[in-house]
C-alpha cells in the first residue's frame, strides 16, 4: 500500500528501529526490494534520488514504482530523494511520489530555510511528505550521489537543527554525522554524541544518508541514538551488478541474467531489514 513518510517514521522514532530507503533505478532492483519487504512483513520506502535520473527518468520510474508500491501488502513510501531543483521535486510529486526530499543543503542557513520551508508548504498542501537536510553529507570517490568533495563536508549542529525543523516544518531530517555517499575506502568515524543530542532536541525523524557499507555495529549504535531512517544504494546496486557478473557465461542473454539479479537486491535488503529492526512491523 502506498504511504507517506509519517505513516512509517513516527513509529520507528518512537519505538527505536529504521525504516530503510533502496533506490531503484530499474525493475529488477524494485522486484527485490519490495519481495523482501514482503517476506519481511516490514515497511518500506523505495524511490530514486535526482543524480541518478540520467539511469531512469522520473516519469518512466514511476510507470512501474507507482503500482508496485500501491499493491504491496505493506506500507510502503514512494520517496523522490536528494531533489535538487524545484521543478523535479514538483514532477515527482505530480508523477504520485507520496514522497520527496528538498536538499538544499549548500545554501547558507537561511537560504534553506526558506526554500525547504516554501516545498513543506507546497506539498502538505497536496498530502506529500517532505524530508529536508542540514549540514552535508560528502560523497566518496565513485559515489553516484552527493557533493564530490566529501572531506569538507558540514556536521549538523544540534541547535541549528532545532531551528530548521521548527522553521520549516520538514516531517523528517537528514544529519550529518561522518557519513558520505558511495563505497567506503576507509571506516567512516561517526559522532554519536551529535547524534544524540540532534535527537534530543528535533522531533521529526532523523535521516542517515551515507548509509552503505557501515558496520552492524555502527546501525545499531545510530538507530539507538535517534535514527529512524536509513538510505540504502550502493550495497544493493553493486549486489545486482555482481550477480550478472557471476550469472553470466557466453550464449546468455539478460533474460537469463534476471532473476539472480532480482533476488540478490532481495537478499541485500533483507539483511538491511533485520538489521534495522523493522521486520514485522508492516
Amino acid at each position: 500500500m502506498l504511504v507517506t513518510l509519517n505513516e512509517v517514521l513516527k513509529d520507528a522514532k518512537n519505538n527505536h528501529y529504521a525504516v530503510g530507503l533502496f533506490n531503484t533505478v530499474n525493475l529488477e532492483m524494485a522486484k527485490g526490494v519490495l519481495a523482501a519487504a514482503e517476506e519481511a512483513k516490514a515497511p518500506v520506502i523505495i524511490g530514486t534520488a535526482e543524480v541518478l535520473l540520467p539511469f531512469a527518468g522520473l516519469e518512466e520510474l514511476s510507470y512501474f514504482l507507482l503500482p508496485m508500491a500501491k499493491k504491496a501488502s505493506v506500507p510502503v513510501v514512494l520517496h523522490y530523494d536528494h531533489g535538487l531543483t524545484e521543478a523535479c521535486v514538483k514532477q515527482a510529486i505530480d508523477l504520485g511520489f507520496s514522497s520527496v526530499m528538498y536538499d538544499c543543503s549548500t545554501l547558507d542557513f537561511e537560504g534553506n530555510c526558506r526554500a525547504v520551508a516554501k516545498m513543506v508548504a507546497y506539498a502538505h498542501s497536496r498530502g506529500i511528505t517532505v524530508e529536508g537536510e542540514l549540514g552535508h553529507v560528502g560523497a566518496n570517490d565513485g559515489s553516484a550521489e552527493g557533493d564530490p568533495q566529501g572531506d569538507q563536508s558540514l556536521y549538523t549542529d544540534p541547535e541549528d537543527a532545532r531551528r530548521f525543523a521548527d522553521a520549516t516544518g520538514v516531517d523528517a531530517l537528514a544529519v550529518s554525522i561522518g557519513t558520505a555517499h558511495g563505497a567506503y575506502k576507509s571506516k567512516p568515524r561517526l559522532d554519536f554524541e551529535r547524534l544524540a543530542a540532534i535527537a534530543s532536541v528535533v522531533d521529526a525523524p532523523l535521516v542517515l544518508h551515507g548509509g552503505s557499507g557501515l558496520s552492524d555495529e555502527d546501525f545499531r549504535r545510530t538507530i539507538q541514538n535517534g535514527i529512524a531512517k536509513v538510505n540504502i544504494f550502493t550495497d544493493i546496486n553493486t549486489a545486482q551488478a555482481k550477480a550478472a557478473y557471476d550469472t553470466y557465461i557466453p550464449g546468455t542473454g539478460i533474460t537469463d541474467l534476471m532473476p539472480a539479479m532480482s533476488l540478490a537486491v532481495k537478499a541485500a535488503t533483507l539483511n538491511k531489514l533485520r538489521l534495522f529492526g523493522c521486520t514485522g512491523k508492516g
